[in-house]
């Protein structure tokens, strides 16, 4: 009897163990909100048989207007961007004390037709419209159009009988014919307001907010949904609101379709089986503007977002927990025979000058090369970025300093207006670890919004601490934690041991400046004598759990 009690007690134990570890894998499966922790802000999303592409905002960077992919619209990797550098101009350069932060090119739109994908977008910096197309985003050039005026937030469309237009706006959305080969406006094509003011869906009295803007348009079964992003006049949500109509040209009536946790600007996208989505962002700290997914229903023709009109937090589709190494990628700077000089995941703070970096073989290392003085990192040329992510991560780098010159500085960054790094510095033939934090030029508080505005680019910086060094070779690490939106500053002599360093950054989203979330970036600039270079021997980064 106490045999069998004891092997009964085994089965049992067993089948638990098997119960449990089916639950482990059935929650191993389901996908989370956020589906991207980064900044993936302004999202326009297609499908092309089985493959999802979307479309983002980097403004200043180059490359910019950045194209990612997916097959199961929770686990994305970029695909390419549609332009190397947007223009040519002082701003872009950071020429003549010119610079573009949170300008460049903002929202696009992503669309494919004929055969054909094309991608919209708009630039204050360039002063036009632009529109690239190509028929393979991955493998083949953009061609590249513009034309004036500026269409703020526009949104690409072919409609079923041949034509093109672009809707566009802030609170007033209008509408224009464009040529058929999305080149141009149509010259006497159709040209009108088709909402005088998206706000009125709140009502007369809360008119006033967030002006809707953010348009994307889709057509299905005959009828047109654009949706737009907006905020009442009360209180500041972030609130998406679609118009719908049986015709491009109007009229169309408008409802309130989410207003859960910030999460709005996006639009609708459909999978091969019929399931329907809308993939929106939602403002979140220092981190920057992410990615959300949110299930969609159809009742008397009108999209229903969220699950009982909230976002949810888990989604039945598959696993994502990996899914920002599609987004951000560690680099040994090791090329293969006809690899990129760069990852997909790197971008250049502005046009970089080509003629003063390198990918240098045996062994793999980035160099940069000061080509001339700066008077601070912000406006230095050849800053390599990549995002940071959430909830935690980390960013490490090896660095070699022996042919630096005095008043140079490079090292690793936490890269936004308020920015912090550690680094090294060269000051009368001495060698200093550094950390370094910036000052903001001035706060303007906004209650009705309860976020700090910062309308002046943070010039001026503070060094906080620094420790002789004798060495040419030194690590450094920068951890962010956007649960807390502080960022720590490490320095090592051997990669083992690490010491913090300076004080804990205090990260802060700026709107007017840079207006983007916070990046990691590799860095060297001169601030006497140009000419000094440093090479990076790798570039890890990692999740910190």
């Amino acid at each position: 009897m106490i045999k069998e009690n004891h092997i009964s007690r085994i089965i049992l134990t067993v089948l638990i163990t098997l119960f449990n570890l089916s639950l482990i894998n059935i929650y191993a499966q389901v996908a989370k909100n956020p589906v991207i922790w980064a900044d993936v802000p302004d999202v326009s999303t297609i499908r092309v048989g089985d493959t999802y592409y979307m479309s983002s905002t980097t403004m200043h960077m180059s490359p910019g207007l950045p194209i990612m992919k997916s097959k199961d619209l929770v686990n994305w990797e970029i695909a390419g961007y549609a332009y190397d550098r947007l223009v040519e101009n002082d701003k872009m350069n950071l020429e003549n004390g010119q610079e573009a932060y949170g300008k460049g090119s903002w929202a696009s739109s992503l669309r494919y037709h004929n055969g054909i994908f094309y991608v919209s977008t708009f630039s204050a910096t360039s002063g036009k419209t632009h529109v690239y197309k190509t028929k393979n985003i991955e493998t083949e050039p953009w061609e590249a159009f513009s034309f004036e005026p500026v269409l703020h937030d526009n949104s690409l469309f072919f409609d079923d009988d041949g034509k093109v237009y672009m809707l566009y706006g802030g609170g007033t959305i209008k509408l224009v014919e464009l040529l058929p080969d999305a080149s141009g406006i149509k010259p006497n094509g159709i040209e009108k307001v088709i909402i005088d003011n998206v706000n009125l869906v709140f009502g007369k009295d809360e008119v006033g907010g967030l002006p809707g803007e953010g348009c994307q348009i889709r057509k299905i079964n005959g009828k047109y949904y654009l949706f737009n992003i907006a905020s009442p006049k009360s209180h500041w949500a972030r609130t998406v609101i679609v118009h719908r109509a049986d015709k491009i040209t109007g009229p169309y009536e408008g409802r309130v379709v989410l207003q859960d946790q910030h999460i709005a600007q996006g639009g609708l996208i459909d999978t091969p089986d019929g399931n329907w989505y809308a993939m929106l962002f939602g403002d979140r700290g220092s981190v920057g503007r992410i990615p959300y997914l949110v299930p969609v229903k159809w009742e008397n023709d009108w999209p229903i977002l969220g699950t009982n009109g909230k976002v949810p937090e888990t989604l039945d589709l598959p696993d994502n927990s990996n899914g920002i190494f599609g987004i951000v990628a560690s680099d040994e700077f090791e090329r293969k025979e006809n690899d990129p000089k760069l990852p997909l995941a790197w971008q250049w703070n502005h046009n970089p000058d080509n003629k003063n970096w390198a990918i240098l073989e045996n062994p793999g290392r980035l160099r940069i090369t000061t080509g001339r003085v700066d008077k601070s990192i912000l406006f230095a040329k050849n800053t390599l970025t990549q995002r940071t992510f959430g909830p935690k991560s980390s960013a490490t780098t090896l660095v070699n300093v022996s042919e630096m010159k005095n008043g140079d500085v490079a090292g690793l960054i936490a890269f936004q207006n308020k920015f912090g790094y550690v680094g090294v510095k060269k000051e009368n033939d001495k060698m200093f670890i550094v950390m370094t934090q910036s000052r903001l030029g001035f706060e303007d508080e906004d209650q009705k919004q309860g976020i700090k505005m910062i309308n002046k680019l943070s010039e001026s910086f503070k060094e906080i601490e620094q420790i002789p060094l004798h060495q040419e070779n030194v690590y450094f690490k920068i951890d962010c934690d956007f649960e807390t939106d502080e960022a720590y500053f490490y320095y090592s002599l051997d990669g083992e041991k690490w010491q913090k360093i300076g004080n804990t950054l205090n990260m802060v989203y700026t709107f007017t400046k840079h207006f983007m979330g916070y990046r990691f970036g590799l860095f060297n600039f001169a601030t006497e004598e140009a000419g000094g270079y440093v090479d990076f021997d790798y570039y890890r980064v990692n999740k910190i759990d």
